[in-house]
């Protein structure tokens, strides 16, 4: 770096880079931390642009230090299942900016290519009329991306009934589906419950409670949801569905893919001021969502 002064750097990896002043093996923390120290004095110097490459645990943290992250100023994680073909660019710190935005990228034959319309990808191979699916209005960062939600309901084989999450908190469809039993009456403690986000995404906001509880309920009821709605809501203990932010952007996204409907809190509908093309109907708790969709 001293010698050619570049304008871009890329370190693949920085576990593998190592002082022989420090007497510990790569990947330590001490050589971790003495590395990254050096590169950034330099780079702050030269005004160089350098990128540190980090391996990730199968957790999804950097392996072995977490110094790393503290040292820098940017952190992105590049996500992605094994077995699928997106991937996702996340910013989680940034010292210059926004954080949790996202890029969603696509791997192919010729590398990574950007997603412009992430939301048409992931419900686009979406059956109408198919019991246990729903579709989210979910926000990434400022990003607003439409899901589909899957769930499946099938009386269990054994005493203890089963309940699988992929791409949410498996604590959070236990929780939605607590709910379910004590406010909607519906009996799901004979039930293996199985809840999916289609495509291998991951999400953790609560906007998707009222997804969760809609596909579980058309699952148990054997009664399929519209093609055309869409759902946002965060479901409290007693039933109750709470406002959610940034409701503009999610109706905006809706609307723009065609959805006739949106079902959403009703203190977030009293909030709006602009005029949709689609239907807006607003739902204090989870039983009028039930009803709405004759779940109950």
């Amino acid at each position: 770096m001293e010698k050619y002064e570049p304008d871009f750097v890329i370190i693949d990896s920085v576990q593998t880079m190592y002082s022989e002043e420090i007497t510990s093996a790569p990947g330590s923390v001490s050589q971790v931390r003495e590395i990254t120290a050096r590169v950034m004095k330099m780079c702050k110097q030269k005004q160089i642009t350098t990128i540190i490459i980090g391996h990730v645990t199968k957790d999804g943290n950097i392996a072995g230090p977490r110094v790393l992250e503290h040292m820098v100023d940017t952190v992105l994680y590049l996500e992605g299942e094994r077995y699928f073909a997106y991937r996702i660019l996340r910013g989680v710190k940034n010292r210059f900016g926004s954080t949790n935005e996202i890029g969603m990228f696509e791997m192919q034959n010729e590398g990574l290519q950007e997603i412009t319309d992430p939301s048409s990808v992931l419900i686009s191979e979406r059956e109408a009329g198919t019991t246990g699916s729903v579709i989210v209005a979910s926000l990434e960062g400022t990003r607003p991306i439409l899901l589909e939600l899957q769930a499946l309901s099938t009386p269990t084989v054994f005493g203890l009934p089963r309940r699988t999450a992929g791409g949410i908190d498996y604590n959070r469809l236990v929780l939605l589906m607590a709910v379910l039993e004590k406010r909607a009456k519906l009996n799901l403690s004979s039930q293996d419950v199985y809840l999916n986000i289609v495509g291998g995404m991951r999400v953790n906001e609560p906007a998707l409670d009222l997804g969760i509880i809609l596909a579980v309920a058309s699952s148990f009821k054997n009664k399929g949801i519209s093609e055309n709605i869409a759902v946002i809501g965060e479901v409290g203990l007693t039933g109750e569905v709470r406002s959610v932010n940034m409701i503009e952007k999610r109706v905006k996204e809706a609307e723009k893919l065609g959805y006739k409907k949106i079902v959403i809190p009703q203190t977030n509908k009293k909030l709006l001021k602009d005029d949709y093309k689609l239907d807006i109907i607003g739902v204090k708790n989870v039983i009028e969502a039930l009803q709405i969709f004759s779940l109950t």
